[in-house]
Order: C-alpha cells, then structure tokens, then sequence
C-alpha cells in the first residue's frame, strides 16, 4: 500500500519542518511512504525548506487560492501518483504526525473509508469554554445531516482511501472539513475517529478573522452541503411548514365567516393566502432540486469514471513503437 502525507501550507516557514519530521518512516501494511506540499501562495521559506527536507511531491498555487482549494488539488495530485492511502494534516504542526500510525490503521485493515483524527475538542482545556461548545454543537450537526457519529467534524488531521478520495468534489472555497464529511455520509462511506494527539499553538487561524466569521461560514457550508444531497427533505419540511402556517389563519377566518364575522377579518385570508402560495411554490421547488440533485449524482459517476481513466493512463507504461507488416526492413 501507497499513503501519501499531503500537507496545504501558507508561510509555514517554523513549522514545516517539525510537520515534516514527525511523520514515521514506516508504518504496518504500508510499503511507500511519500510526503507532499501544496504550497498556498507562500512568501517565506516554507518551500524551500520543504525541498530541504525531502518531500516527495510539491505543488504551488501561484496566488493564494484557499484551504478548500489547496486540498482538493492535494487529492487529485495524490491519486495521480498511485496513493493507496492519503493523509492529510495541517502545517502549523497542531497534529503530531506520529499519530499518522494510528490514524490510517483503520484503512489498512480495511475497517474505514475515512478517518478523522480526534482532538476531543469537548475536553481540550486549550479551547475556550465558547469554543468547546460551539465544537460539540458543529459536530452534533454534521453527524446528524451526514448520518454517521462524528466527534471532531473541523479536524484537519484525517485519512482517506483510494476509493473515498475519489469521490471527493469540494465546492465551497472556504474549507473542506464539514463539507467532505456530509457527501461522505450521504455517499455512504464508512466514517471512523480514532483519538490523536495534538501540539500547543499560539498563532491565530489564518481561515478565519473571528469565531463568528468561522461559525457563520461553517453553518452555510453545512446548509448548503444537506440541501445539494437532500434536496426533497429539505424544501418539503420547508414547504410543508409554509402551508401549515397558511392554514392556521386560513382556517380562522372560515369559522369566523361561519358565525357571521367574518367581514372584519379578511386580513387572515390573504395572510394564509400568501403562506399556502409560499407553500405550494416551495414543493415545486422540491420537486425540480430533486431532479436536480439526480443529474448531479449522475454527473458524479460521470467524473469518477473520468478519474479512474486518467490515473490509469498515468500508470500505463509508455508502448514501444511497432512496425508496420508490410513495412521493409
């Protein structure tokens, strides 16, 4: 088995190289160990020190492009190169990469499609108070749209396989954390967490100005994540909501026409019109995202397919010419 550590770093000049030496030289059921950088627009010595270091594969964004973006070209890079297994962590050595062991040992013995490396963020005593709620709180949430028990939905330090990281399409450009975790869930994927350990760090997160900037992006992303996979649950409560709401004033207005008041009280009628309309409108929409949604996943197979065919021409040896029968010699 191929794993590949794959590491998305901006300016990570006094920390790659503790992220880079960490990482075990060997490891049970696997045969190569390859290191990658997906360097974010750095200013500093980080690639250069990565180079120094021996990584195997470097990719550079000319611009800084973002952690979803940077990942995403992380696995797609990864899987060109034969990855049986990918890792990835962050590169402000907050994961100790010792725990690389742990974390793919649930892929080798073929037990998971995706591991997550656990901080017990609800115990961590590093987070604030605010902080550890809001972590129980989002993890909560993603267990519940993903359908699998999540304990540490924003952890970074996670393992893939082959076939769950070929059917990885991030389409936020804020992170891909909680959205991989929700197509995951709903693909069907076997999701696992196995404890990890962590290291002490003071620089503030570079994705995000302030816990509310974080929390407000992560909660789009979710809610954008469950309506792309479930959009027929999702309009129908909505809708079935806006009809029941409807309904109410609706139903008022004929009791009160019914005993002879309802003159005064035409208000309800159009206030529940317009809920029954909203109502009805929303099911459309229901109806067509679920169309919708089953293009996409067709679509998806579609690029899987696309992907299985282009790693395949990677790996395929290049064909020594031949001559034609009926040339001369």
């Amino acid at each position: 088995m191929k794993l590949i550590v794959q590491i998305p770093c901006l300016n990570e000049e006094q920390n790659i190289a503790q992220v880079l030496a960490g990482i075990p030289d060997r490891i049970p059921g696997i045969s190569t160990i390859e290191t990658q950088i997906i360097d974010d627009g750095s200013t500093d010595r980080t690639v250069e020190i990565a180079r120094q270091m021996g990584v195997t594969h470097i990719l550079r964004n000319h611009a800084n492009r973002g952690l979803a973006y940077s990942f995403q070209a992380g696995i797609e890079n990864a899987l060109r190169h034969g990855a049986d297994i990918i890792v990835n962590t962050d590169g402000d050595h907050q994961y100790d990469s010792g725990s690389i062991a742990e974390l793919v040992q649930p892929i080798v013995a073929n037990k998971a499609d995706i591991v997550l490396g656990d901080r017990q963020p609800g115990k961590n005593m590093e987070f604030s108070p605010l902080k550890r709620l809001l972590q129980k709180i989002g993890s909560s949430v993603v267990s519940s749209f993903a359908e699998v028990k999540i304990t540490d939905a924003v952890s970074g330090f996670r393992a893939y396989s082959r076939e769950a990281a070929l059917g990885i399409n991030v389409m936020t450009q804020f992170s891909y954390t909680t959205e991989t975790l929700i197509h995951a869930g709903q693909k069907g994927f076997t999701i696992t967490s196995v404890l990890v350990n962590t290291n002490r760090t003071d620089r503030p997160s570079r994705l995000f100005r302030s816990t509310w900037s974080f929390v407000s992006k992560q909660a789009a992303t979710i809610l954008r994540s469950y309506v792309m996979y479930r959009p027929l649950n999702a309009f129908m409560t909505l809708g079935g909501i806006m009809i029941l709401i409807g309904l109410l004033p609706v139903v008022r207005f004929l009791v009160l026409f019914m005993v002879g008041n309802g003159d005064g009280n035409i208000q309800s009628l159009v206030l529940g019109g317009v809920f029954l309309l909203a109502g009805y409108i929303t099911v459309i929409l229901a109806l067509l995202s679920d169309t919708i949604a089953t293009n996409r996943q067709l679509l998806e197979r579609v690029l899987r397919r696309l992907h299985d065919i282009e790693v395949a021409q990677d790996k395929a040896p290049e064909k020594a010419p031949t001559t034609p029968r009926n040339s001369q010699p």
